[in-house]
């Protein structure tokens, strides 16, 4: 079931699928929808209640009218209290993908009480580098010089591993072939709020419930080793690496990501 609330300046649409609690949302990231999710789904709905929001601009969610400046991160988390005020949820438990993850984090920080735990689903509490930043910046001229579908044409094989990209380019090639008709607005507008993010490392010492921390062996995105460098800072860490999987591993790995997260969930 699709349903959809307005929040502010924002239109949210997202899906409900499954009965049984605990309320794990399911959060997408950087040019992707809640599509991202489906092949891990399919059996978490049996034994939990999702909601797999579109974020602003994504998928089923329209981009409103904001500021070039970006969308702030924190006024995402917002929004995502404003859906579990409307199902009438009390706590949940978040799992956020790469960017996801960041706001995952962001919600964490202004409203721990809301959540029985929370996973970073290749993800970072590290704020951008100043090369990071600078790659970014590039990514946003590229798009405005070229357009989106040539940045998804682009961007989206280096979020795979090698193995994957030599192995399985159908992968690749479904994933470009769904995002290519992204707005570019919505793409930069994302990148500018990755870019102003601050460190929220801070966040792990803070919060009282368990971390989930997947991780993929050959992600260029969040290398492993910086991964691992945050894993001993929650007070309860789950840690686990997706071998031959690089940032998508729900995609490149999709049995050992859904055995991950039905462990993980059915402890809280």
């Amino acid at each position: 079931m699709f349903k959809t609330i307005l929040h502010q300046s924002f239109t949210l649409s997202y899906q409900v699928t499954g009965k049984d609690l605990p309320v794990v949302v399911l959060l997408h990231g950087f040019a992707e929808d809640g599509t991202i999710w489906d092949q891990l789904t399919t059996s978490l709905k049996d034994n939990y209640r999702l909601l797999i929001p579109d974020l602003p601009g994504c998928g089923r969610s329209p981009l409103p009218a904001i500021p070039e400046a970006g969308i702030p991160l924190e006024d995402l988390a917002g929004l995502l209290i404003a859906l579990l005020d409307a199902e009438d949820i009390q706590q949940a438990i978040l799992i956020g993908h790469s960017m996801g993850g960041y706001i995952t984090l962001a919600l964490a920080e202004k409203y721990p009480h809301r959540l029985k735990a929370f996973g970073l689903f290749h993800s970072t509490a590290y704020a951008d580098s100043d090369e990071k930043i600078a790659g970014r910046r590039k990514s946003i001229e590229f798009i405005r010089k070229n357009g989106a579908p040539a940045f998804i044409r682009q961007s989206t094989p280096n979020l795979f591993a090698e193995s994957t990209r030599q192995e399985h380019p159908e992968l690749i090639n479904s994933l470009i072939d769904r995002y290519a008709s992204f707005d570019p607005n919505t793409l930069i507008l994302y990148q500018l709020a990755m870019i102003s993010r601050p460190d929220r490392t801070r966040v792990y010492q803070q919060f009282n419930g368990p971390v989930l921390f997947i991780l993929g062996q050959q992600d260029a995105l969040v290398p492993l080793q910086s991964g691992l460098q945050q894993t001993h800072m929650p007070r309860v860490s789950h840690i686990h690496i997706l071998e031959n999987a690089g940032h998508m591993g729900m995609l490149e790995n999709s049995d050992g990501s859904r055995r991950i997260l039905h462990d993980f969930l059915r402890q809280y």
